[in-house]
């Protein structure tokens, strides 16, 4: 464990002292597939040659130049041929000299860990990791850091016990909210800019400090480069309650600073995390990844800064959302947050058109997997509390009640991030009956696993429908929120209350006043609501699922997980 942050500068001539390139970021692991595939992201000091290869036998090897946006310098780097069924030790060259591992460090060698080959699949998940000082004050006020936490457990675990995968669902970097030590820095900057924004990430430029410092913590910096990851984002990658609503977003597009967020976010979301889901098929077959890594820096600038802006005004030109075979499950992550449909209000949806008929289309793919995982960085069934008032809001916002209070009703949805699938009531509709046309199929899945974060409380709940009986199939909503994040503890008395059975009696009448009908489905709690920093695990073998529920504490300033509980989550499990 560390107390710092790690330095922010770079050299001023984008190299180590003696001139040689450097890694700044990474390397990150991202794609490992049953077929021997790879792919390592690097942000590296200067323009230069990447080699990747493997250690031991059996060996493979990749080599590329490194390309350039908005004056930084990175590299995806693909290798074929790497075995799946083993942790395959590897190692970085730049310009011919190995720079990874680091030859001064005390880590155990970063190795490709085993795919999911077989029957068995193990993914551990979360989201929302804010970062904080590392010191006792830093910890006694964010937490231990989940990530800190894994890494240091992996350390001693066999590779044949890792997770095969980590999925990080959305906040994994916080535009809003940096850590503390880049504020100073921010504000010298931002002299000029509005106050409410003075503090935050504003381009490009500063979204790379962004990643750097979220990244490079060095037990993290290991976990990540010998653990794959898949990344989706959410609203913190550019501003909190991003797309809440049309009137959020007109707001939003009427401050002078808002287009060099847009432009800025999405272009380095799509650099430092949105590449990485994507198979080496798909990478050679995207025609924005040629036009960037083999165009000039000014044409892959302007290409990316297009892309960018075009991807917020019209979300259907791009898709975050992907899918992966996962042993014996499909993973299939929606984008919940880029792809809304706000305007008109009354056609709100949570994603659209397109987006949802690609999520079928996943998800009923031939052959059906027998388990389905998906990931929405937002939950779909909340406490129920939650879920009526966030009903009810939606109706008064839209003007069920009335012009006059369409304004106060919006103004409740932003103060309180009303904004979860229930606040879009039509895509939650579609959901449950998607789950309806999963669950009546000749070979449905024996289970169907919901995997969100947000908001920054834990839970796991059992849902039903009750329109049609679906005994071969479980349906379970997994929730871990946050990594490392702290709750206020007037909100944590909060959703504790909006937890209980009394509330849910309370709301559901005010819905339904608001002409909010009663979904096809209900769900059942496993247990209260957890307020800790943490990273659950799913577990599959067969057609049994379970998942694990690892809190993140500290003691004596080391960052550990503890195991405190093991859920199973079909009937066999």
């Amino acid at each position: 464990m560390t107390d710092a942050f790690p330095e922010l500068a770079v050299p001023e001539d984008g190299e180590t002292p003696d001139g040689a390139p450097d890694i700044l970021v990474g390397p990150v692991q991202r794609y490992r597939d049953t077929r021997g595939a790879v792919t390592l992201f690097l942000e590296v000091s200067r323009p230069c040659q990447v080699e990747v290869r493997t250690l031991g036998p059996d060996p493979a090897s990749s080599r590329c130049r490194t390309w350039t946006v908005h004056d930084h310098h990175y590299a995806l780097v693909g290798l074929r041929g790497v075995a799946p069924d083993r942790a395959v030790p590897y190692e970085v060259l730049l310009d011919d000299t190995v720079v990874w591992p680091d030859p001064n460090g005390t880590d155990p060698p970063s190795v490709f860990a085993p795919a999911p080959v077989g029957d068995t699949l193990r993914l551990a998940f979360g989201s929302c990791r804010e970062l904080g000082p590392y010191d006792d004050a830093g910890l006694d006020a964010w937490g231990a850091d989940a990530l800190v936490a894994l890494a240091n457990r992996l350390r001693t675990t066999p590779h044949d016990q890792w997770p095969h995968l980590i999925l990080h669902l959305g906040d994994q970097v916080y535009a809003d909210e940096p850590a503390p030590e880049m504020v100073e820095r921010l504000r010298e900057l931002h002299a000029d800019a509005p106050e409410d924004v003075r503090e935050e990430i504003q381009n490009f430029e500063e979204y790379t400090w962004l990643y750097h410092t979220t990244w490079m913590h060095p037990d993290v910096r290991w976990l990540l480069s010998t653990v794959p990851s898949a990344m989706i984002l959410d609203d913190h990658d550019l501003r909190d309650d991003w797309n809440t609503s049309v009137s959020w977003r007109r707001e939003m597009q009427r401050r002078p600073w808002w287009r060099d967020r847009v432009v800025g976010g999405l272009g380095t979301y799509w650099i430092y995390q949105h590449l990485g889901n994507l198979s080496l098929d798909d990478i050679e077959a995207d025609p924005l990844v040629r036009t960037v890594t083999t165009g000039t820096p000014e044409e892959a600038g302007r290409a990316l800064d297009a892309f960018a802006e075009r991807a917020d005004a019209e979300p259907d030109s791009a898709r975050w959302s992907f899918a992966r075979e996962l042993g014996p499950s499909r993973l299939v992550v929606v984008d919940s947050r880029c792809s809304r449909v706000l305007d008109p209000p009354e056609r709100r949806a949570m994603v659209d058109d397109v987006e949802w008929a690609w999520l079928r289309e996943k998800a009923l793919a031939q052959p059906m997997p027998r388990h389905l995982l998906i990931g929405s960085t937002l939950p779909v069934f909340m406490p129920y509390g939650v879920h009526h008032i966030e009903g009810w809001n939606e109706a008064v916002a839209t003007g069920v009640w009335g012009r006059m209070l369409k304004t106060p009703g919006e103004r409740i949805r932003q103060a309180i991030d009303l904004e979860h699938w229930a606040a879009y009531r039509r895509s939650f509709g579609a959901m449950v009956d998607l789950l309806r046309d999963l669950t009546q199929r000749a070979d449905a899945p024996a289970s169907i696993l919901i995997m969100s974060g947000d908001v920054h409380f834990s839970y796991t709940s059992r849902a039903e429908l009750t329109d049609a009986d679906h005994p071969r199939t479980t349906i379970h909503q997994l929730v871990q929120s946050p990594m490392r994040n702290a709750l206020p503890k007037v909100m944590i008395a909060g959703f504790r209350i909006l937890q209980t059975r009394a509330a849910a009696h309370i709301l559901r009448p005010l819905a339904r006043l608001a002409r909010v009908k009663d979904p096809e489905v209900r769900w059942v709690f496993d247990g209260p609501l957890t307020f800790e920093n943490g990273v659950m695990t799913v577990m599959l073998d067969g057609e049994d699922a379970a998942v694990a529920v690892d809190r993140a504490r500290v003691r004596d300033g080391r960052e550990y997980l503890v195991r405190t509980d093991v859920k199973r989550l079909t009937a066999r499990g």
